[in-house]
Order: structure tokens, then sequence, then C-alpha cells
């Protein structure tokens, strides 16, 4: 079985508590749960991390090379300002899906630039926490 790799950022911890009219209800664990599931009935073995530290998501992916063949992330904050996961990202060889629970782009202007999306195969943006489903299900078609 394939393994995938679901990297969660920074205040995602809080998801279900923190601004539930941006990211809805449903906990972390919710998400991970339902993307754990649907991961093993597409023939993929899901592992999750969620870090409010830079350096543990950066220390994650390095760790994943040549052991997960894809990576999907939700960067949190970090999407508008880490050059470093950025660089992290560029040296996994498998595919990366970059998810956001929100509309990045009918936010704030800051958030309109992700440097993550430099590297991924695929954006999904404003689709609540059934992005993360959308991932999973992209990510296995690449991974084919």
């Amino acid at each position: 079985m394939k393994k995938i790799l679901l990297l969660n950022g920074p205040n995602l911890n809080l998801l279900g508590q923190r601004q539930p009219e941006i990211y809805g209800r449903e906990t972390l664990a919710d998400v991970v749960d339902t993307c754990t599931t649907l991961a093993r009935s597409l023939g993929l073995d899901l592992m999750a991390l969620q870090s409010n530290r830079e350096y543990e998501l950066i220390d994650a992916i390095h760790a994943a090379r040549g052991t997960v063949a894809g990576i999907l992330v939700n960067p949190g904050a970090f999407t508008h300002t880490s050059v470093a996961l950025l660089d992290a990202l560029n040296a996994f060889e498998g595919p990366v899906i970059e998810v956001h629970i929100s509309n990045i782009h009918k936010r704030e202007s800051f958030r309109h630039h992700s440097y993550v999306s430099l590297r991924a195969e695929g954006v999904i943006a404003g689709c609540g926490v059934q992005g993360y489903e959308l991932a999973v299900a992209r990510l296995a078609r690449l991974l084919g």
C-alpha cells in the first residue's frame, strides 16, 4: 500500500473551535479520520501530522523523501510566508496537493499569494473540509 502524508500547519489544531464561520465545526481529528478511511478505500495508507512549528513540517517533508508517495498539505499561514517550506517540498520527489479550507482569494490580499502553489500539482481552496477529501482522491489518481 502506498503511503501518503497529510500535513497541517499552524492553528489547524484549533479546527472546529477557531472561527467556525470560516473554517466550520469539524475538528482536525474528524478530518484525519475521514481522510484515513477514504485513503484506505483507495489503496493508500495515510499518515498525518499537525504542527505549529515550521521546522517540524520541514523535518516531516525531509523524512518523507523515499518513503512516502505523495503529500497533502494545508500550510496554514505558512502558505504566505515560508520559502523554507517551498524549498523542502521542492526536494520531495512525489506529487503535492495544497489544500485550504477557505477560499484564500476572497480573503485579505496578503492571503492571495502562496509559495507552496509554486510546487503543488494542484490547489484546492474554498471547499471547506471537503477539500481534504478532494485532495486525497486527486492524489490517488496521480499515484494511479
